[in-house]
């Protein structure tokens, strides 16, 4: 049997808060309506289903037997959509109660504790997951569904029509030196000084990699790189080692600060990180995603005015 037009589930949520209610007043007050709508949705529900549910006996309403039945069945009914919805949000990364970062690892050192916290405060029930990696994964996780948003560098390789951006802050790029180099004491330093030396660098993705292959190209020189590695901490231990140098942003100098150092480079190779939020444009109406950029904003005003 196909099912008549006239059989809503607004009518049902209507039908179940009179029988919560007992009461066409009740109902109508619970649901923010007027009585005369509950009347006419409770009879109109009545023709969709080709038979009574009440008692009509003056301006009061019986429930019948057949009213229980369906009071039963429209309540599992209304919970089954309410979850289906949910379900189906959630699969679709709309408001789930979990929100999934994605973010570049050396953000991990002030900006995404920062950002994670206010979150928390606006949304304290939500779980959030950090997934760290380059430029590149980050943007194809994204993409993918995999990530709600990343924290990244915003250069040419994030540029997407199906994304949009939010600029948090700009960082310098500085030649980082064991504390015991000769270079460590230096206000800046030209970057043909140390075409001799041994430098170890990020693999290819990561933005920094991309920053440090331009700024050795306009000196005029390809470094003589003793190693790759996958995350910028693990880089930042072999500087601190002796290992050799590394070009670096400067929101990493907080970690090994006493075996680190970072030294600016010469004016004419100076060179930013613009870092920023990307998320899908498809997804901006999400209530857990409107809160993370509410916080990424007020976090970009602290550090205009700091």
């Amino acid at each position: 049997m196909l099912i008549d037009e006239e059989l809503t589930l607004k009518k049902l949520e209507v039908f179940l808060a009179f029988m919560r209610t007992g009461n066409l007043a009740r109902a109508a007050a619970e649901l923010q309506t007027s009585n005369v709508s509950v009347h006419r949705a409770i009879h109109s529900l009545e023709n969709a289903l080709r038979c009574p549910l009440f008692k009509h006996e003056g301006r009061n309403l019986t429930p019948l037997e057949s009213a229980y039945v369906l009071e039963e069945r429209a309540q599992k009914l209304i919970n089954d959509v309410v979850e289906s919805v949910r379900l189906t949000r959630e699969a679709a990364g709309f408001s789930a109660e979990r929100f999934k970062l994605g973010s570049l690892y050396s953000l991990t050192v002030k900006t995404v504790p920062q950002l994670i916290m206010g979150l928390k405060i606006r949304r304290s029930e939500l779980n959030i997951d950090l997934i760290l990696g380059s430029n590149i994964d980050l943007l194809y996780k994204l993409k993918n569904m995999e990530v709600d948003a990343i924290l990244v560098s915003l250069d040419d390789s994030i540029n997407d029509p199906d994304c949009e951006q939010i600029a948090l802050f700009s960082d310098d790029i500085f030649l980082a030196t064991p504390a015991d180099s000769k270079f460590a004491q230096r206000s800046e330093v030209d970057l043909a000084e140390v075409r001799d030396e041994t430098f170890i660098t990020l693999t290819q993705g990561f933005a920094t990699h991309q920053d440090g292959v331009r700024v050795f190209k306009q000196a005029g020189f390809e470094p003589k790189v003793a190693m790759q590695v996958n995350d910028i901490f693990t880089l930042l231990s072999m500087v601190s080692s002796g290992v050799g140098y590394a070009l670096l942003p400067g929101r990493i100098a907080a970690v090994y600060e006493n075996r680190v150092k970072l030294i600016p480079l010469q004016e004419k190779y100076r060179l930013q990180q613009h870092i920023g939020v990307v998320f899908l444009k498809a997804k901006e109406r999400d209530p857990n995603l409107l809160a993370l950029l509410a916080e990424c904003r007020m976090y970009a005003n602290r550090q205009a005015s700091a």
